[in-house]
Formats: C-alpha cells, sequence, structure tokens
C-alpha cells in the first residue's frame, strides 16, 4: 500500500517502509530474529555489496534509520527531494533482495548483544521493556532485543527463513511525505515493486500476559518503578479523549505527575507517563526513578495520582495542553519525515491518512467534560507494577 502527503513547500521528500517483520513473529527460543534480520537486510543488497549499500546512500544525502516493534521492522530516510526515486530504489533492493551474507552473521551478533548489553546498563529501560512484557498478552509484549541465549543461538537459515516468511507485500505499507510528483511517483514504486509476490502468512497464538506485580533485584540505591494500566486502542472513537488525559498526567513541567510527584514532594528525580497503542489495544505506562529509601512512597503517590486522574481534569490543565500540542503540529508540518511516518502508521491502524487539520480539529475539540465523561467510564485500574532496586515494594492493597 501506497500513502501519499505532498508537501510542496519543502525541499525534501521522505520515507517509511512498515514491513510486517515485527519482533511477534520471533519463534520462542529466537527471541531478537527479526531485529537480527533487519541488521542483515541492510549488509548488503540488489547489485551493492555492505560497503557500496552505505555509500551509495550517503552520497545520495540519505538520513535513514530502522526500528523493530511489535507488529512491524521499518525503514526510514529522507533526502532532497530529486534523490528519492534512487533511494527508494536502493531500499526495495533491501526488502527484495538483501545478500544476508553468511560472513557477516558472527560481527551481526555482536552488534546485537551490543544492544542487549546497552539495555542492561540502562535500568530504566528495562524496567519499562519488563512492564511492557507482563502488561501485553504473549507475544504483544515481547522485547525486540531478544535475549542472550537466543541472540547466541540463531543461525543464518534462521534470518533466511524469517525474512523469506516475514517481507512480502501483503501487509507492507510505504508512506512518502515531502515534495514529490504523485503520479512519478506512483509510476516509479510500481516499476519497482509490482512484480513482488505476495506470501501466504501463518497466524500466531495469543497467550495470556504474565504475573502483573514483579520485582527485579538490582543492587543499587536507587529503584525504579514502572506501571501500567490499560487504554484504548489509537483507532477507537475515543482515542483523542484517552490520549488527552495521558498529557496532562504527563506533558510537561505543569503537568501532575511532575508537579505532584517530583516537585512538590520532592520524591524522585524522573516521573513520566506515555501513551502507547497496539492495532487492537492500548496502554499508559509510567515511569518514577527514586531512591531506595523514598521508593514505597513515590510508588504510593504515583498510584495515588493515577487513581486522582479518574476524577477528573480541570479546563486550565487542558489548555495548557493543546497550547503544547499545537507546537507539535507546526512543528510537523515542518517534517517530511514526521508526515511519512505518520501517515504510514495512520493506514495500519485506521485504514486511512488522517491529515494535520483533522488532528487539530479532535484536539481544538477536546473539552475538560469530554475527557472527564471518558475517564468516569475508563479509570486507570489494572496496574501492572514493575520494581528493580536493593529491596521489594509493598504494592498497595486493592491495586490489581
Amino acid at each position: 500500500m501506497l500513502v501519499g502527503e505532498p508537501m510542496m513547500s519543502l525541499e525534501s521528500a521522505a520515507f517509511t517502509f512498515l514491513v510486517p517483520a515485527g519482533c511477534v513473529h520471533d519463534p520462542l527460543q529466537r527471541s531478537g530474529l527479526s531485529g537480527f534480520t533487519c541488521e542483515m537486510a541492510q549488509r548488503g543488497a540488489g547489485p551493492r555489496d555492505s560497503r557500496r549499500f552505505v555509500l551509495d546512500l550517503d552520497n545520495l544525502g540519505v538520513e535513514r534509520s530502522e526500528l523493530v516493534s511489535d507488529a512491524h521492522t521499518s525503514y526510514s530516510g529522507a533526502t532532497v527531494w530529486e534523490n528519492l526515486p534512487t533511494a527508494l530504489e536502493i531500499f526495495v533492493d533491501l526488502l527484495r533482495r538483501p545478500h544476508l551474507p553468511s560472513e557477516q552473521l558472527e560481527a551481526v551478533r555482536q552488534v546485537m548483544l551490543q544492544e542487549l548489553h546497552a539495555v542492561e546498563d540502562e535500568p530504566a529501560h528495562k524496567v519499562i521493556i519488563e512492564l511492557r512484557r507482563r502488561h501485553y498478552p504473549n507475544p504483544w509484549g515481547r522485547p525486540a532485543q531478544g535475549d542472550r541465549e537466543s541472540l547466541k543461538a540463531i543461525t543464518i537459515d534462521d534470518i533466511r527463513s524469517h525474512f523469506t516468511s516475514c517481507y512480502h507485500p501483503n501487509g507492507t505499507i510505504l508512506g512518502v511525505a515531502g515534495r514529490f510528483d504523485w503520479d512519478r511517483l506512483r509510476k516509479t514504486v510500481g516499476r519497482l515493486l509490482r512484480d513482488w509476490q505476495p506470501r501466504e502468512t501463518a497466524p500466531f497464538v495469543e497467550g495470556p500476559p504474565e504475573q502483573k506485580h514483579h520485582h527485579l533485584p538490582y543492587d543499587s540505591n536507587q529503584t525504579h518503578i514502572g506501571i501500567a494500566y490499560p487504554s484504548v486502542p489509537y483507532r477507537h472513537p475515543d482515542y483523542f479523549q484517552a490520549w488527552g488525559a495521558v498529557g496532562v498526567l504527563s506533558g510537561g513541567m505543569s503537568a501532575r505527575l511532575f508537579t505532584e510527584v517530583r516537585e512538590r514532594r520532592g520524591l524522585c528525580y524522573a516521573v513520566h507517563a506515555t501513551y502507547h497503542s497496539l492495532r487492537d489495544r492500548g496502554g499508559v505506562f509510567c515511569y518514577a526513578g527514586t531512591s531506595a529509601d523514598r521508593a514505597q512512597e513515590t510508588l504510593d503517590v504515583t498510584l495515588g495520582e493515577l487513581n486522582r486522574l479518574a476524577e477528573g481534569i480541570k479546563a486550565d490543565e487542558l489548555e495548557r495542553l493543546k497550547a503544547r500540542i499545537k507546537s507539535a503540529l507546526i512543528m510537523q508540518q515542518e517534517s517530511s519525515s514526521a508526515r511519512s511516518s505518520s501517515i504510514a502508521r495512520d493506514w495500519y491502524h485506521l485504514g486511512r491518512a488522517r491529515t494535520l487539520d483533522e488532528v487539530a480539529r479532535h484536539i481544538d475539540a477536546l473539552t475538560s467534560q469530554t475527557i472527564n465523561s471518558y475517564l468516569s467510564e475508563h479509570p486507570p485500574g489494572d496496574f501492572t507494577v514493575i520494581t528493580m532496586g536493593p529491596g521489594e515494594l509493598e504494592v498497595p492493597v486493592g491495586v490489581s
């Protein structure tokens, strides 16, 4: 599926491929296989070896990135608009004709292990990964980084099999934004991809999440706290109400968690909450980093603020949130990269792309009354709580 948004005032063009090769497709004993395959696919494709692949993109001035999420592996790039067709051609080679060279396997394995080590060195990141794993049912909470045993066991045959089964046109979305001609873009993409054959996809079995309260021992004088609760998905009619409520909770230095937990009480050095959506379910993920001696109070007060959210928000809180969001929308209007990824994600979640004007209308329509009505029907609850530190904390009675 090709989705495009011309932005003719810009001199750049950006693209985002969403390929249905996310970590939910990793076999149980090969956790991290999607990320491994993503890295291997960039080690040469089509007529280019690994070095030529990188040099040609650099010579085109392509700023690129890749990311493995639950449902997708994404490849993104941005360049001056004249170079868009050539850049797309190189990435189509990656999607269709990667070399996946066996002689690069061990080098890539070391890269993957180093990334896993980086997570181990970031306890805040590790807590959020564990929080997602226990909040969502398996395989939706599976970490993209994998684990050490799986990464050491992955073979070149595993990677080639994963590529064959997951890199296909059915379910792949290409979002393009910036300065381009729509008819030329369609012809270019058609020339590159019209003979790309779909493949049958195997369904995966969804299992229950693990125990919702868990402690990770960590020898430190700090404690890291993660709290999650269910929310509606992006495609839900009440998404903007849910999103607005989270923005009041954590969306700047005037938001509730920052002012109540950090500033007024001085309980922690970091606290925030973010909204996250899968296709059919969502969640709000909160983090607090504090000293071990204040950890229990930090957990209690943070849960208290989450429960207090059900009592409603005030009009002035919403107005501050709207001002921040409108600034973010203006910046999106000036970024082809942001728009290419947004319209691709929109198509996955909604089957269409929201314009920035449409998003602005939804934001303008938010009122404290509409958000409070949503909160009365969907109060925060059913909490997943993960702690990491020298001592286990007591989760208050009634927090399920």
